[in-house]
């Protein structure tokens, strides 16, 4: 749609904006946590100890964090569109990068790429819904692009190890980048622009750093962040890579039964951004913020991951819950954006972004790093090593969450 044209339908909206955006997260979520899966594979042929696949999966995380700031930059100035059909490119060259690679480093550099070029799909998802949807019913909708996500990380589990009988790790990295090449031509064709995408964008570059600069001088930001953060990261480490070595390891599952179980922890994910979305929009109509669902939510997980840490209860159970409520610390997104004007939108985002993607990257790579202290003489690692990473995740989870919990009125309004 062009400039000035007339408000879209209900069904153009969703058809021409939530879908191909929902697609692009589908495709950033499936790159994400496609290791969980493959790590066995690219241990096997490439010989990496832990402390490599480590740092291997979450240099992911280190170029998405790196672009944040210029992507908050961007999608205020230029839309969300344009932005995100661009960067798409750099995932599609980094995905076939990644299938031709001959050694570790190639295969950096590919997921590096890949990770740059994924690190607009979540934040111009949600600087888009700023600019279609009321205010109100962003914590939905997010939910709804979230859970476009989460359906990624279902087909990176069960359904990614089923295709390794048909081709390789290679072979599915092929399809991954004409994927990624296709869904940004699908944004330029098919997703409109809105007459306010550069005209709420006030001043120079200059001034929109000066005000990106500010966003980490409020207290607000540093009220939420901190416990949304740990929160996120955790999740997005564990979930992303860890969850299927400590199945293999520690629960001393198969290959084949520690992919389902990743499956349902990725459906329960699913279920987690879809239920925690429209939970926090139908409590705050009786008054309940969505902070507080978010708090709670993020206790719940913590609760959670203790079990798992101790061996309390029944295993798939378990990690179903760690999946569901893993997700509560993603409505911070939303509440800090109705905490700033909409012009700063998807600067406040990507601000909250790098924090979480430094922090995943930081403990991805960390946990690699402790794991990797009691290594097993007939391959992979000692479960002391794993309940010592899970540990100091969680509690740097519990620290932040009281930070939280004696700032915030108990959970009233940010601001």
């Amino acid at each position: 749609m062009s400039h000035g044209a007339a408000a879209l339908s209900a069904r153009a909206v969703a058809a021409r904006i939530f879908l191909p955006f929902a697609a692009g997260y589908f495709l950033s979520y499936l790159y994400r946590t496609i290791n969980a899966v493959l790590s066995p594979y690219l241990v096997a042929e490439l010989r990496l100890d832990a402390t490599d696949l480590g740092l291997l999966t979450s240099v992911y995380f280190l170029t998405f964090a790196a672009f944040q700031l210029p992507l908050g930059l961007l999608l205020d100035r230029f839309g969300p569109r344009r932005v995100e059909a661009t960067l798409l490119l750099f995932a599609a060259a980094g995905a076939g990068l990644f299938a031709v690679s001959g050694s570790a480093m190639e295969l950096i550099v590919g997921r590096g790429l890949i990770g740059l070029g994924v690190s607009a799909c979540l934040m111009a998802s949600f600087k888009a819904f700023v600019l279609w949807f009321p205010a109100a019913r962003l914590p939905a909708v997010n939910g709804w692009v979230l859970a476009a996500g989460g359906l990624g990380a279902l087909v990176a589990t069960a359904p990614v190890e089923a295709a390794l009988k048909l081709t390789d790790w290679r072979g599915l990295f092929v399809v991954l980048a004409g994927l990624s090449f296709l869904v940004a031509v699908l944004l330029l064709l098919v997703a409109p622009e809105r007459e306010s995408d550069e005209a709420a964008v006030s001043g120079d570059w200059r001034t929109q750093w000066r005000e990106t600069v500010g966003l980490f001088r409020d207290p607000v930001f540093w009220r939420v962040a901190p416990c949304a953060v740990l929160s996120q990261a955790s999740f997005l480490a564990i979930q992303g890579l860890w969850a299927g070595p400590w199945l293999r390891d520690v629960s001393g599952l198969d290959k084949v039964t520690a992919a389902s179980h990743l499956f349902w922890i990725a459906a329960a994910m699913v279920a987690g951004f879809l239920g925690m979305g429209q939970l926090a929009y139908r409590l705050t109509r009786h008054g309940i913020p969505p902070l507080a669902v978010s708090a709670g939510g993020m206790v719940l997980f913590m609760g959670v991951q203790l079990a798992i840490l101790l061996g309390w209860g029944p295993l798939l159970p378990l990690w179903v819950l760690f999946g569901f409520f893993g997700t509560s610390g993603v409505l911070s997104y939303a509440v800090l954006s109705q905490s700033f004007p909409a012009a700063l939108s998807g600067r406040v985002n990507t601000a909250l972004n790098l924090l979480v993607f430094v922090a995943a990257f930081a403990g991805q790579w960390g946990m690699g790093a402790i794991v990797n202290h009691w290594p097993l003489a007939g391959g992979g690692y000692a479960d002391v090593g794993y309940r010592w990473a899970f540990g100091l995740v969680l509690a740097g989870q519990g620290m932040t969450w009281i930070w939280l919990a004696l700032g915030s009125g108990w959970m009233g309004k940010t601001r």
